[in-house]
């Protein structure tokens, strides 16, 4: 309960089940009383006009029988009411009612009652005028500075303003652009009307303009009015406020200044009279009216806001002076002078509850009980503390925010990959050339212990892998329910995949007693392809451009054992050589040696090697499991093959730099392409048109260049994502080579794929070079780092684009010396502590500078060298 509550002096529900708006209340002398008392009148949109003269006994009093001056069914909707000099011959105050097709002016008066009844008011219907359009809201005043009367002036929905003179019409005017009406309200310092346009912005069109302008009864202009017989509406001035306005008021210092006020979705903006802006203030609270009046203070405005949060705000310009609880939300706020108190609030909300009240605090008189004092014992709090420690302690050490076992136990994802091939392939639409095209069906099964809602299956591979069906879905699984689907893989593109592993994701919602519609969860499954889906039997090559050595701990193992599906029959007694062949073209050689315990990969292409690599390695890891052998292990202690590595990084960069040229270059197209289309329509809309001057030529090559460009942006992008492709089995390789080389462990191997793999697919916005750069400096920085003083530097937050991959290479070969060195990968800063482990031949500080980079890149290459004259000194047996 806020303490700053509006002080109820007197409130009433208007009607049941009643609607109001903020035009449905006015406070004026509207029976010409003559006693400075205001009168509170109000209109509904069921057609009922309530007119109020509140009179409470005691602070706080709901409404008397006598309060109600005057009740009337009009039959409309009212709009809004308001108070003015309307009728001609006279300046006594007269009620003005806006219905959706009529504008009626009343007579308010009232007689002396001679009984205990009091007095008694009535209304006269002094003229009215039916509308021919429908009408949204009104405003009056003093138009074109006449004394001793107002007129009215009256906007439509379809965007017409219509002024009176008081009986008669005058005349009607189109607003230019008008889409949807806004607030109306009169400047008498400027005779200016100022609305807010459906474009967003405040608009300000002089009286004079409007008069003189062309008529409005058709929208059409003619010839004739187009020649002169009338002019054309042109706005005074105009402000763009970026959103809707609520409402417009006018506040004046003196006779020489005053204020625009508008009130928009989330600010309010305070004007000049030629529309520059005085001051804005932002909303924290979405407002709901607001009303701005003259402060006490000289040259200051106070406004009072209402919001949807019950809350009044008072603002002394742009300061919030005083917030007060209201028990509705307001519609609409008037001040006035009722029963001799000056500055009653009154506020009308969209229900009908209408409260007069005034600013104040309701402290609260409550005193809270003395406590019966008692003696602590903090020997058996502190026990009591430490068995809540521990019991905290042993649920976060037994289970997370969810119970791992309950969960896995909802539902059971597994995939199984046929061993044979489809019978009849389902692939389509490939791109491998003459080669037959396989397909290869994966099951994946799903069982749920409990019942479970909207589970969807999402499957994916890596591309150009593609997948028959890649999402099923699942409306309802009862308990103890099993069910499974099958779908197709096979290669539609000419490149190889950079991984044969396969992804299965269910996502699905367990319902539970406080969530009928379920907790959202999540579980996947991994399932590997086999080599043969994209791979065939080949003929072994004696000579490549690209050599890979694997050591091993045990003896070599013969490759038609590892490898059944590939012998080739002509060859039996060839065990330790066999040739592989990629659907898209390329071929990789495999040897084994006969007595030492190495194994060459070798292929035209490096990132062909990857694949065979590591089936190799894993098929290995298999073969020996069987046999019961736990403590087989891989090794490289080649040279690593950067350069290779950095070629492909150059090739995927410099397509990216082709792609922005194309685009920019596409662009400058289109701009031209537009400008020459709105040279060709001026021309042929001119009456006397003037030669082409070969611009029909000049749009039909223009045309083509766009299309050309169109052409060789769309066939960048097909050798971008290759590239990209190839370039992640190079990445998938160099980090095998990396973890074989340093003996990394699986987080470390870990820590290396999320630096050198974050993107799925790289793009112009966020690229695969900028991302890695950053990744691989923040490791550089933390756990890789020689000094506290480089962990304190900070990062860029801004990935872009760089201008070439100097740096980015840089760091590649800074990271895989300092693993030379000793460097160890991890997750915590703490652990990153001066490295003194010292390398065989001696090796010389981590440089920490650009300076630094430059030698390391000269001893990288001295050390990569030497391993590369040993590998070739050691001939393979």
């Amino acid at each position: 309960m806020s303490l700053f509550k509006a002080r109820d002096w007197w409130s009433t529900v208007l009607g049941e089940k009643e609607e109001f708006d903020q035009g449905c209340l006015c406070l004026a002398d509207v029976d010409n009383s003559g006693n400075g008392q205001d009168k509170i009148i109000v209109g509904s949109f069921m057609g009922y006009l309530r007119i109020f003269s509140p009179h409470p006994v005691k602070t706080g009093d709901g409404a008397q029988a006598e309060d109600l001056l005057l009740e009337v069914h009009l039959r409309e909707p009212i709009l809004q009411v308001e108070v003015g000099k309307f009728v001609s011959g006279t300046e006594m105050l007269h009620l003005a009612v806006l219905h959706s097709r009529k504008l009626c002016v009343y007579a308010v008066s009232g007689t002396l009652g001679n009984v205990e009844h009091g007095n008694q008011y009535q209304i006269k219907l002094m003229y009215e005028h039916n509308l021919q359009r429908t009408a949204c809201n009104m405003t009056y005043g003093s138009f074109g500075g006449v004394k001793g009367r107002d007129l009215i002036c009256i906007q439509s929905m379809d965007g017409m303003l219509m002024v009176f003179e008081q009986e008669s019409y005058a005349f009607g005017r189109f607003l230019p652009g008008s889409l949807l009406p806004g607030p109306l309200a009169y400047s008498s310092r400027t005779d200016s009307f100022i609305t807010v346009s459906s474009c967003r912005q405040v608009e300000s069109y002089k009286y004079q303009v409007l008069a003189f302008a062309t008529d409005a009864d058709k929208r059409q202009e003619t010839e004739q009015q187009k020649l002169g017989s009338g002019k054309r509406l042109v706005v005074d001035w105009t402000l763009n406020i970026g959103e809707q306005a609520l409402d417009i008021c006018i506040v004046s210092f003196n006779q020489s200044a005053s204020s625009v006020f508008v009130l928009g979705e989330r600010n309010f903006y305070c004007l000049k009279d030629n529309g520059q802006i005085r001051f804005m203030k932002k909303l924290d609270c979405s407002p709901s009216c607001f009303l701005p009046y003259c402060s006490v203070s000289e040259g200051t405005i106070n406004t009072l806001i209402g919001n949807h949060n019950n809350m009044l705000h008072i603002y002394q310009d742009v300061t919030l002076k005083w917030a007060t609880q209201l028990p509705h939300i307001p519609v609409a706020v008037k001040v006035g002078c009722l029963h001799d108190l000056k500055g009653v609030i009154v506020t009308l909300s969209d229900n009908g509850h209408l409260q007069c009240s005034y600013l104040g605090t309701d402290p609260s008189l409550f005193q809270a009980p003395k406590v019966e004092s008692r003696e602590l014992n903090y020997d058996e709090l502190d026990v009591e503390l430490k068995e809540l420690q521990k019991i905290i302690r042993d649920v976060n050490k037994t289970q997370g925010v969810w119970p791992m076992t309950e969960r896995e136990d909802d539902l059971t994802v597994s995939a199984v990959v046929l061993p044979n091939f489809d019978s009849v392939s389902q692939a389509t639409n490939v791109e491998v050339g003459t080669d037959l095209v396989p397909s290869v069906t994966v099951k994946v099964t799903l069982q749920s212990r409990l019942a479970l809602q909207k589970a969807k299956l999402s499957l994916y591979v890596q591309p150009p892998l593609v997948l028959t069906c890649d999402q099923f879905t699942f409306e309802f699984m009862a308990p103890e329910m099993t069910r499974t689907v099958a779908f197709s893989v096979y290669l539609k593109g000419s490149y190889i995949p950079s991984e044969l592993e396969g992804n299965a994701v269910v996502s699905y919602s367990r319902p539970t007693d406080r969530n009928p519609d379920g907790i959202p969860r999540v579980i996947q499954c991994k399932f590997r392809l086999p080599l043969k889906l994209i791979c065939l039997p080949g003929q072994p090559s004696k000579t490549a451009s690209h050599k890979l050595t694997i050591d091993t701990n045990k003896s070599p193992v013969s490759l038609l054992s590892l490898f059944p599906g590939f012998a080739n029959q002509s060859d039996d007694d060839q065990v330790n050589v066999m040739g592989f062949r990629f659907l898209g073209g390329s071929r990789v050689t495999l040897l084994a040696s006969k007595t030492s315990q190495r194994y060459r990969i070798q292929s035209e292409q490096f990132e062909d090697l990857w694949l065979i690599t590591n089936e190799l390695i894993l098929r290995l890891q298999e073969y020996f499991e069987k046999q019961g052998i736990k403590d087989f292990a891989c090794s490289f202690s080649g040279s690593m093959p950067l350069q290779e590595y950095f070629e492909l990084i150059d090739h995927h960069f410099e397509l990216r730099i082709n792609g922005e040229k194309l685009e920019e270059l596409l662009s400058e197209r289109a701009v031209q392409f537009r400008a020459i289309q709105r040279r060709l329509l001026t021309r042929f809309k001119d009456k006397t048109p003037a030669p082409l001057q070969h611009l029909d030529t000049l749009l039909d090559g223009t045309y083509k260049q766009v299309i050309a460009l169109a052409d060789a942006i769309e066939e960048n992008q097909d050798n971008l994502f290759q590239s990209f492709t190839r370039l992640k089995s190079a990445t998938h390789l160099v980090i095998l080579l990396i973890s074989l080389w340093q003996k990394l462990s699986a987080d470390q191997v870990t820590i290396l794929e999320a630096a050198f793999l974050p993107l799925q697919q790289d793009t112009q916005e966020l690229g695969w070079e900028e991302t890695v750069d950053a990744a691989i400096s923040h490791l550089l920085k933390t756990c890789l780092s020689k000094s506290s003083k480089e962990q304190a530097l900070n990062l860029s937050s801004q990935l872009n684009i760089p201008k070439d991959t100097s740096r980015l290479k840089k760091h590649i070969t800074l990271l895989c010396d300092r693993l030379a060195k000793g460097g160890r990968l991890c997750l915590s800063t703490d652990a990153a502590v001066p490295h003194t482990m010292v390398m065989p031949g001696g090796c010389t500080t981590i440089p920490e500078s650009d300076l630094e980079e430059r030698s390391v890149e000269q001893d990288s290459t001295e050390l990569f060298a030497n391993h590369r004259h040993l590998l070739a000194e050691t001939p393979m047996p």
